[in-house]
């Protein structure tokens, strides 16, 4: 079981138009910081260029009231098909996972993410908190980028 690779999915649905919400997630990540304060503590470049492959970033964040960091890499981006998948390169989550990768696919009216992790031993939980902050991440920046 520690050398599977599972699959978390998270929707909800958005108001925006697809093409926005999708380019918050490609350019203005940063901006997560502002929209949602509570759970998300900073975001920093340190390599690369915003909306590019291979950009990487760290983000703070909080998550079951345990403040994490993460570095992500900006693995893959498909702009006809609105998807972007980052991958964990270092950071807490490599702590309880061999791997970890989050896929954003937008169309309209619906926001997806997929969670792909192996576990790194059989008695690491599955990453259910990302359920729900990835539902409430997409409701924010919808809501932000309707007013903005």
């Amino acid at each position: 079981m520690a050398n599977q690779v599972e699959t978390l999915v998270a929707s909800a649905a958005i108001k925006c138009p697809a093409d926005k919400f999708y380019n918050f997630f490609k350019f203005n990540m940063n901006d997560i910081v502002k929209i949602f304060p509570a759970a998300f503590t900073g975001v920093e470049l340190v390599q690369g260029e915003e909306g590019a492959v291979g950009c990487i970033k760290i983000w703070h964040y909080i998550i079951g009231a345990i403040p994490t960091t993460a570095k992500v890499l900006l693995e893959a981006i498909d702009d006809a098909a609105k998807i972007i998948t980052f991958t964990i390169l270092d950071g807490d989550l490599l702590q309880v996972y061999k791997s970890f990768k989050a896929t954003l696919s937008v169309s309209d009216g619906l926001a997806k993410w997929s969670i792909e992790y192996e576990k790194a031993t059989i008695l690491s939980p599955p990453p259910q908190l990302y359920v729900p902050l990835a539902v409430t991440v997409c409701t924010l920046v919808d809501a932000y980028l309707l007013t903005n």
